[in-house]
């Protein structure tokens, strides 16, 4: 889609297009990478940013029916939207909380043994109506039983009594890494803790690839994967080409153009210093919208944006609900008020704007701002 082709209120900062169909061609891309392997789709923090109604519904139709979020309210809201999924909680259960559990029937991540303990002791008769998925720590060091934790667990096969498990997971560190030394030292030590925990339990389904995990390979693949930010466009590895789709435009419009001459400055804080005379366009986004107040760097021009074919590079800070522009290499007939800038989209991705804000796409598409108006494409929604 063009950037002529999307019309833009004039009460928005920013219109986002979010590609549906281009989110399912990601999940068949990774379901043809992990063919032995069920895919689930990561959809946390409203979808990374997408909404969560359209792209878990543009999901299900197309045969993913295994959703990880992660709180228990993310789950009640996804449970609201998709009556027959799977949902599973990432960050738990905490004590007082597993009435939203059962109400919603979400699938609690246990990562710790007071959450274990928390879910015994709150779900009662529906133990055995709700699986619950067990998470190891094999070197993140972030969520998950440890060694100490996980010894004590099967040196008392009480502290499992009431406990319906399905699934042992843990979650790689550095697998956008391809060939870092910690994934196949993580990949050794899951299964040896696989082998322990089911001499307890008995056969458990198994998963620790994320979307960097997908592409590492088969060993990785396990039951089941949980693809997050690849299938919203974002690339598994910047040490590798992206082999995904992109799934998102982000457009403004030109607010206003000036001629500004040296020893004239541009923006907060006197930034940017006018080296010639040039000419200055604000567009109508800023970082209220998700636009990294990053992008412009210390000094401006670290980032571009792309006008009618021409790229046109920041100049001076990006505020809350502007950017400024110089589009002195532009004819002015591209440049008048109220021409469409594509800020995010064909000729910039999101993890080219992550990596000019010293940031990551995960965290440019997770602060997409909700003023945005959206546009929804495909998807049958």
């Amino acid at each position: 889609m063009a950037a002529s082709d999307i019309h833009i209120p004039g009460d928005a900062g920013a219109t986002l297009v979010v590609d549906l169909d281009a989110i399912v061609e990601n999940f068949r891309l990774i379901q043809t990478t992990c063919p032995r392997a069920e895919v689930g789709a990561s959809v946390k923090a409203d979808a990374y940013g997408l909404g969560l109604a359209p792209v878990t519904r543009a999901l299900f139709q197309s045969g993913c029916h295994a959703f990880f979020v992660a709180t228990p309210g993310e789950g009640a809201e996804l449970r609201s939207i998709l009556p027959e999924a799977q949902i599973i909680v990432l960050n738990g259960p905490m004590r007082g909380q597993t009435e939203i559990f059962v109400a919603s029937r979400l699938c609690p991540v246990l990562n710790s043994l007071e959450q274990i303990t928390a879910w015994q002791d709150g779900i009662g008769a529906h133990a055995f109506d709700i699986p619950a998925w067990l998470h190891v720590d094999t070197g993140m060091n972030r969520l998950g039983l440890g060694e100490t934790e996980l010894a004590a667990l099967l040196a008392d096969p009480e502290r499992l009594r009431g406990v319906t498990l399905s699934t042992i997971m843990s979650h790689l560190a550095c697998g956008d890494t391809p060939d870092h030394p910690m994934n196949a030292a993580q990949l050794a030590r899951f299964i040896a803790i696989r082998h322990r925990v089911e001499v307890q339990t008995g056969p458990l389904r198994a998963s620790l690839a994320n979307s960097p995990g997908v592409f590492l390979g088969p060993e990785f693949h396990f039951d089941l994967v949980r693809p997050g930010a690849a299938l919203y466009g974002l690339a598994p590895s910047l040490q590798r080409p992206n082999p995904m789709h992109q799934v998102i435009e982000m457009q403004a419009i030109i607010l206003q153009v000036r001629d500004v001459d040296t020893p004239m400055t541009v923006g907060y804080g006197a930034a940017h210093h006018v080296a010639k005379p040039a000419r200055i366009a604000t567009i109508a986004a800023g970082y209220a919208d998700g636009y990294p107040r990053a992008a412009a760097g210390n000094t401006g021009d670290t980032m571009h944006v792309h006008i009618a074919g021409h790229d046109v590079p920041l100049c001076g800070r990006v505020s809350m609900d502007l950017l400024t522009v110089d589009v002195s290499a532009v004819p002015e007939a591209l440049t008048c008020p109220g021409q469409a800038v594509e800020l995010i989209g064909s000729h910039i991705s999101a993890d080219d704007l992550a990596t000019a804000s010293g940031t990551i796409g995960y965290e440019v598409l997770a602060r997409l701002g909700h003023r945005s108006h959206r546009i929804y494409k495909g998807g049958q929604v």
